[in-house]
């Protein structure tokens, strides 16, 4: 196997525990790939030989962005949705159902087509590790065939027929279908099953039927839940030990209590108040509180179409009140934990050798330089897909 050592290196973040501080940071480091995997990690001074050197040139290196919750697989753009947002129409997900009459209508290789030109968007952007979910089909056929297309590109692929409704169908009705033919359809294709518990969508005894019946075959629970209103859905995530529960915008302090006593991750999606205008959710409070947190995009094409989680990370920083090393390290070890992975998020031997090259001394640049492409180079399983120096 060859071997390369990265060094040069100004600021390593690790997200080591077995280091100092929340993010492990290593001045003046390098690191050594082999194998698809990290397998050194220290001083420059002190790297071992490798077959292939790379000088960082005195810049950042960080973990790969673990992005733990997007939907990219969909048809259509819903511009004037946004579009309408923006001067003053609320969002009520009701443009939901516009996207799903444009994914049916789409081929497989036009949905393929579109995924892969968000991945790569995504992998400019350092993100490495993404989650897709389906949801925009809502027939056996097109919800089976949404999740075939997610998992040519990762094996975090999430069925979530659960999304909304829809308009020919009573909600009693679709349930059954959603916990019956199209779970049987999905299952295959699919690691976790996902609901939409809001008001306007499903309830938390419907969610609850939901998750049991993925559960039941296999597949992990997520949720979405309180992105709206306030409601039950965090509280169900918490007492059912789901891994993770999404938005948690309207939260009553039972919820955050439950949060932290079930060790559920809250996912914060800041780009999606930014696209809707709505408030944001109060990651300070969580976190004093104990509760531990991940940010991702929630890329889709209604609420927040954007694949940029650096965007998210200075969102989160100017808006949610987090840290530039707590926006970090949601956006990489949280994410990664809120996919129940240890392989990815930090920078450690044995872990895969997913790195970032920011065009900056810091990761604090990601916060303090909001807007500017920072990511210089991506290695993704030790290989490089994005170009660096």
């Amino acid at each position: 196997m060859t071997s390369t050592v990265i060094t040069g290196i100004g600021e390593l973040v690790t997200n080591d525990p077995a280091r100092d501080g929340l993010l492990g940071l290593v001045q003046d480091a390098a690191v050594v790939v082999e194998g698809g995997r990290i397998a050194w990690v220290g001083s420059a001074a002190d790297a071992p030989d490798a077959d292939v050197a790379v000088d960082a040139g005195g810049r950042a290196v960080i973990p790969g962005f673990v992005d733990s919750h997007s939907h990219l697989v969909f048809a259509g753009d819903r511009a004037a949705e946004f579009s309408a947002r923006m001067t003053g129409e609320p969002y009520t997900a009701g443009g939901i159902r516009t996207t799903v009459a444009a994914t049916r209508d789409a081929t497989d290789e036009q949905l393929t087509g579109h995924v892969a030109r968000l991945v790569r968007e995504m992998l400019r952007q350092g993100t490495t590790t993404v989650e897709i979910k389906s949801g925009y089909g809502l027939t056996v056929r097109d919800e089976a065939r949404s999740l075939a297309v997610a998992r040519q590109f990762t094996d975090e692929t999430t069925f979530l027929g659960a999304h909304v409704v829809p308009a020919d169908l009573e909600p009693a009705a679709y349930v059954d279908l959603v916990t019956g033919p199209m779970l049987a359809a999905a299952a295959p294709h699919a690691r976790w099953i996902d609901v939409f518990c809001e008001d306007g969508a499903f309830d938390v005894d419907q969610a609850r039927t939901i998750l049991a019946a993925g559960t039941d075959i296999g597949l992990r629970g997520r949720l979405h839940a309180n992105q709206l209103t306030y409601g039950g859905g965090v509280r169900l995530a918490a007492e059912l030990g789901l891994v993770a529960v999404d938005h948690c915008t309207f939260l009553a302090d039972a919820d955050v209590d439950a949060l932290r006593d079930a060790g559920t991750i809250a996912t914060l999606l800041p780009g999606v108040e930014f696209s809707t205008r709505q408030p944001y959710p109060d990651a300070r409070r969580l976190i004093d509180a104990g509760v531990r947190v991940a940010l991702a995009s929630d890329c889709n094409p209604g609420s927040c179409f954007t694949s940029s989680v650096p965007l998210c990370i200075a969102l989160a920083v100017r808006e949610m009140r987090m840290s530039p090393a707590e926006a970090l390290y949601a956006a990489t070890a949280g994410g990664a934990a809120a996919l129940d992975r240890d392989d990815v998020g930090s920078v450690a031997p044995g872990k895969r050798a997913d790195l970032v090259l920011l065009d900056a001394p810091s990761y604090v640049h990601l916060a303090y330089r909001p807007g500017v492409p920072l990511v210089a180079g991506v290695w993704q399983g030790g290989r490089p897909v994005h170009p660096a120096v």
